[in-house]
């Protein structure tokens, strides 16, 4: 039944359905697979079943590093269901071990999972994915942590209004939210800790809890708060302390054994059909991040999302309607401000589009963003007549980005227009070197026109006056020859 949970469960839909978490199902392949040749490893250990465990462990951290967990999790399995340690054991395993000897068993493992976690940490920082460590005080971050525990649970047990964004909330959580879910959590580890004769609801809240301690947000990739593909891997310890706990307390009342098949079989029936519902949600992006914008509330990424989704379709207006509403949420949001920036600029509005531009400036701290924003606040002064600050928007934007062809050709041109073809020849050359483009080859095309022009003109005046200095001297020899 855990297992069924686990495969029709409508959280699960956004790491099948969509596309860039396929590594989240192979990593989680991995990690069964390793549980699998751990139990294969313990019933005659040896070195080279050991490495096999090693190796499928190595596997999923290099498909996605969610499963750094794992040696946790096997002491957990060794707590239950396998009993290895000291203070328990079952009947075709009596061989016990304290917990110090099996942390020592899984040293390779701990060792691999704080190798991964090191360079995931450093390669996404160098990518500047790890945000939340600025952008979120400690206090917000832990108020997040408490409350997201709460929501996956209730997520896992009520699946409803499931959203593939949910975002830090602007302004910070209200403080009863943090107090409920912290209320939460307390009452079902005080159950767990109480009933914990019942071993399979301490390994399945642990399993539950610490599997989603590294995607709970403490140090966290992205923006989103909380996300349905993080509960992939911890719902299996709730389902698991769900469906023993079910099972024992059908069997303390003697219930008919008719009464868990059938429940279960309804069960499952209700969630398939929640989850090929929420698999429609999937099918393109103005559906998915329509049904986000309905589902939560004040999700300005959502609003940026659907907007971005409603441009490619060519809906201008309907987009800028969620552009705007997503700076409302969120006046600091800096894709809203780009994308409304760049809708005035198209309408040549230029004043408002170098309003919105400076806005973005003052909260982007993105450099690529930056050099991006300052490209086009440069058209969009050069195009308003203000010719010097687009020369230093465009210094700017290279300064920050020297691959950004836009800006060397808006910098051509100044240089074209003051009558300086030696450096527009060189500017537009540079953009054609990074972007090849009909514009660019043309505008360069003009450019050594003009300077072929220029220098035959000047070839000509040359000779006038070489021509012009013969004549003269021609002259005073007649002269000269006359007066002899």
């Amino acid at each position: 039944m855990a297992a069924a949970l686990f495969a029709l469960h409508p959280l699960n839909v956004e790491s099948v359905a969509w596309i860039a978490e396929r590594k989240n199902l192979l990593s989680m392949l991995f990690f069964l697979l390793t549980l699998a040749a751990y139990r294969w490893y313990i019933s005659r250990p040896g070195f080279w079943r050991y490495a096999l465990m090693a190796l499928l462990f190595a596997l999923g951290l290099m498909a996605k590093p969610q499963i750094v967990t794992l040696p946790f999790v096997l002491l957990l399995w060794d707590y239950w269901p396998l009993g290895r340690m000291q203070i328990g054991g079952r009947a075709d395993i009596p061989q016990r071990k304290t917990l110090w000897w099996l942390l020592h068993e899984k040293l390779a493992l701990f060792l691999l999972a704080a190798a991964s976690a090191v360079i995931t940490v450093k390669a996404q920082r160098a990518g500047g994915a790890v945000t939340s460590l600025v952008q979120h005080p400690l206090t917000l971050r832990i108020e997040n942590a408490i409350v997201s525990y709460a929501r996956y649970v209730a997520k896992s047990l009520w699946p409803l209004h499931l959203a593939p964004m949910y975002p830090y909330p602007v302004g910070g959580l209200p403080a009863w939210q943090v107090l409920g879910a912290l209320i939460l959590l307390a009452v079902i580890t005080a159950v767990v800790v109480r009933y914990r004769q019942q071993r399979y609801l301490l390994a399945g809240w642990l399993w539950f809890v610490g599997t989603l301690v590294p995607m709970i947000g403490l140090v966290q990739v992205g923006s989103q708060a909380m996300a349905d593909r993080y509960a992939y891997l911890p719902c299996i310890g709730l389902f698991i302390a769900i469906c023993w706990g079910i099972a024992d307390w059908a069997k303390q009342r003697h219930l008919p054994k008719a009464v868990l098949p059938i429940a279960s079989a309804a069960v499952l029936v209700a969630l398939a059909i929640v989850a090929r519902r929420q698999l429609e949600y999937w099918r393109d992006n103005v559906t998915l991040w329509s049904h986000t914008v309905g589902v939560t509330s004040l999700n300005y990424i959502a609003e940026d999302n659907l907007g971005a989704a409603l441009l490619e379709r060519g809906q201008l207006d309907e987009a800028m309607q969620h552009f705007r509403t997503a700076l409302a949420i969120d006046p600091a949001d800096p894709t809203s401000l780009l994308k409304i920036a760049m809708y005035e600029q198209q309408r040549k509005n230029w004043p408002a589009a170098i309003q919105r531009y400076s806005e973005l400036l003052s909260v982007a701290g993105n450099p690529l963003l930056r050099a991006r924003a300052l490209t086009n606040l440069g058209w969009a002064y050069r195009d308003d007549g203000d010719f010097e600050q687009a020369w230093n928007s465009w210094q700017q934007a290279i300064a920050l980005d020297p691959h950004s062809a836009r800006a060397w050709v808006g910098l051509g041109l100044l240089a074209q227009g003051s009558g300086d073809l030696d450096r527009a020849v060189k500017n537009y050359s540079h953009a054609v070197e990074l972007e090849p483009s009909d514009v660019a080859y043309l505008l360069l095309a003009q450019a050594l026109q003009q300077t072929a022009r220029a220098a035959e003109a000047q070839a000509a005046r040359d000779q006038a006056r070489k021509i012009s200095r013969n004549l003269d001297q021609a002259q005073r020899a007649v002269a000269d020859m006359l007066r002899r």
